[in-house]
């Protein structure tokens, strides 16, 4: 299969180029800016073709001839850009490539990155329950969540006219192992990254769940909350929760070091199974 990989040069996309490759596909890679020297893809036979999505034209010509496309494309974050900067931009990147994958080129399906912040957060304002799970929606707080809201509504409406599968990936604060080091900033105080539960998803565990989802037998629109099967914290995830959120509704137990943000449905739909933590990389004696 050939695949598209928008957002190539990014900390997801650079992995999920490795990820493709090594799993037998052919890969056309786009961004606007071209990828690092550095780049896991760096060695294998990859098309790389820089390109504005914010153009139909340009979105359109490098889905030309492609089986599927993993859509990775977008401003990353909230504050990174002007609300209104982030909003429109992430739109039209999302329509353009969602409808030239669908319709213009009749791609037979769309994985693409949604976001956590789909959910609520951040979490300033407690969740509703715990764990939070793909039912916590939506809640956009910011111009970029509401971007990725609005986005899986667009994509949900052109599953629906093209009978495509679109699959949206709701991906946790995404780390590479050199990231892992700034975790015991915040293991001091719980309040730190109590932003979205202490949540975060591996790179290379990101790039298993788009090749996962161009694989998986799913039909419609569906999105998942794609993390890591722990918290980025050592202490257990029921002593986080008593600590800093003791009147969310807790829905079910979360024993050790699990999740608050559930995997289930990504697990059973997806066969998403998280291979990486933090604790392979980070010792827990900090001096």
């Amino acid at each position: 299969m050939k695949i598209c990989v928008t957002g190539a040069s990014g900390k997801a996309g650079q992995a999920v180029v490795a990820e493709l490759v090594a799993h037998g596909y052919k890969v056309h890679a786009t961004d606007l800016a071209r990828p690092a020297l550095d780049s896991p893809a760096d060695g294998y036979e990859v098309m790389f073709t820089q390109a504005d999505l914010t153009d139909c034209g340009q979105a359109a010509e490098v889905l030309a001839g492609m089986d599927a496309v993993v859509h990775l494309a977008n401003i990353p974050a909230p504050d990174l850009r002007t609300p209104a900067v982030t909003f429109n931009e992430n739109i039209t990147m999302n329509y353009n490539v969602f409808s030239a994958a669908a319709v213009t080129a009749g791609l037979n399906r769309v994985v693409w990155a949604s976001s956590e912040t789909t959910l609520g957060l951040p979490f300033d304002t407690p969740p509703r329950y715990a764990p939070v799970d793909e039912d916590h929606y939506p809640v956009p707080t910011t111009s970029y969540a509401l971007s990725k809201v609005a986005s899986e509504t667009i994509a949900g409406q052109i599953a629906g006219w093209s009978g495509k599968p679109f699959v949206a990936l709701r991906f946790s604060n995404i780390f590479t192992v050199e990231d892992y080091q700034e975790l015991p900033w915040a293991w001091e105080d719980p309040a730190r990254r109590r932003w979205n539960l202490w949540g975060y998803i591996d790179a290379r565990d990101a790039a298993a769940a788009c090749r996962l989802a161009l694989e998986a037998d799913v039909t419609g629109s569906s999105s998942f909350i794609i993390a890591a099967a722990d918290t980025a914290m050592p202490r257990p995830s029921a002593e986080l929760l008593k600590e800093v959120y003791p009147d969310v509704p807790v829905k079910r137990e979360v024993p050790g070091h699990g999740t608050l943000l559930a995997i289930d449905r990504a697990r059973e739909a997806l066969g998403f199974v998280p291979q990486h933590s933090w604790r392979d990389h980070v010792s827990l004696n900090q001096d």
